[in-house]
């Protein structure tokens, strides 16, 4: 038998160029099939190929085989618009859908301006309504009354019209009562003070201990009585908590500018009122308007009552209650007075 000698080099591997070629085309072409798929690429018109291609996907559901190789794919169906609320429980839309308001139409060119406005307006339209509830009706008791034109224009009704304006708050009535300190008690110095509001409501009322000796303690005037002043308030301190509630407001009180030496303190005269300077009072009382009438008096005309009787001496809380009392009988004409002459700190 002869032998049979075979040459063969197992160096180099058969070229596989051509094959490779072939692989990366193919992926090239499967990847490009994919995008033209999902619409991302138009679709290349090329001359169909002799033969079939290799390495081809399977078949589908829905397309159909080219003669080219290629599989066909069936048109989408056009999806109808759907509204924001879907009224059955199986319409289910799918995790990947793409959300139909925020996927802009494919006819729409990116760049164009009216594109990017209509797309605005998808996005507007698209968005959940939000319901504004209708506005509260106001409550009958916080409507504010305008006065009535048949009404009686008298004090008490302008009085009335002045609280609301709120003003009201800002008055108050002071009245201070004093013992005698110094050589003799020649001295006034502050032993009691109380304040009350435009309604009459007592908001402060202390016995004040004076920082001198006191002498004379003029009960039949003042009701100051030693035991008074074991308790009572020093002077200072006392003196704080008094400016705190006459700041910025206005001070009613009758010959007030001895309470306020008592208390060392200067007020505004735009924020003073004195009752024992004010004519109208002593018009209406039958006295002579440039008179200084006492308080006791002018209570005793005005409002018939009697104060700062007996002999346990004067009640400051009755006094200042009596002041705020007779003022509110002028406070309109008055109040037009001074804003018509306003008086000169």
């Amino acid at each position: 038998m002869s032998t049979l000698l075979l040459n063969l080099d197992f160096d180099q591997p058969p070229p596989k160029k051509a094959f490779e070629g072939n692989a990366k085309h193919q992926k090239f072409v499967k990847k490009r099939r994919l995008l033209e798929r999902r619409g991302f690429l138009n679709k290349k018109n090329q001359p169909p190929s002799k033969g079939p291609k290799l390495h081809s996907e399977p078949p589908k559901k829905g397309e159909t085989p080219k003669a080219d190789g290629t599989w066909k794919v069936p048109p989408f169906p056009k999806k109808k618009k759907t509204t924001a609320l879907s009224s059955g429980s199986d319409q289910s839309l799918d995790k990947k859908a793409a959300v139909p308001w925020l996927t802009p139409a494919p006819s729409q060119k990116a760049g164009s301006v009216v594109a990017k406005i209509d797309l605005l307006g998808e996005f507007q339209s698209a968005l959940p309504k939000i319901k504004r509830h209708p506005p509260r009706p106001k409550k009958k008791g916080s409507q504010k009354k305008g006065p009535q034109k048949n009404a009686p224009q008298n004090s008490t009704q302008a009085h009335s019209e002045n609280k609301f304006s709120g003003a009201s708050w800002k008055m108050v009535a002071i009245d201070c009562e004093m013992v005698g300190t110094g050589p003799k008690g020649h001295v006034s110095s502050l032993a009691r003070c109380s304040i009350v509001s435009y309604h009459g409501d007592v908001l402060y009322d202390e016995y004040i201990r004076p920082p001198c000796h006191i002498v004379d303690y003029r009960t039949r005037w003042s009701g100051i009585r030693k035991q008074h002043m074991v308790n009572a308030t020093p002077f200072k301190i006392a003196q704080s908590q008094i400016l705190k509630i006459l700041t910025g407001k206005i001070v009613v009180g009758h010959a007030i500018h001895n309470d306020f030496k008592a208390l060392q303190y200067f007020h505004p005269k735009s924020l003073t009122r004195d009752t024992s300077h004010i004519p109208l009072l002593n018009r209406k009382a039958n006295c002579p308007e440039n008179a200084t009438m006492s308080l006791k008096r002018l209570t005793k005309e005005l409002l018939s009552r009697d104060i700062q009787v007996g002999q346990s001496g004067h009640s400051s809380v009755e006094d200042a209650q009596a002041t705020m009392e007779l003022y509110k009988l002028v406070e309109v004409e008055w109040e037009q007075h001074l804003a018509q002459n306003p008086p000169e700190d």
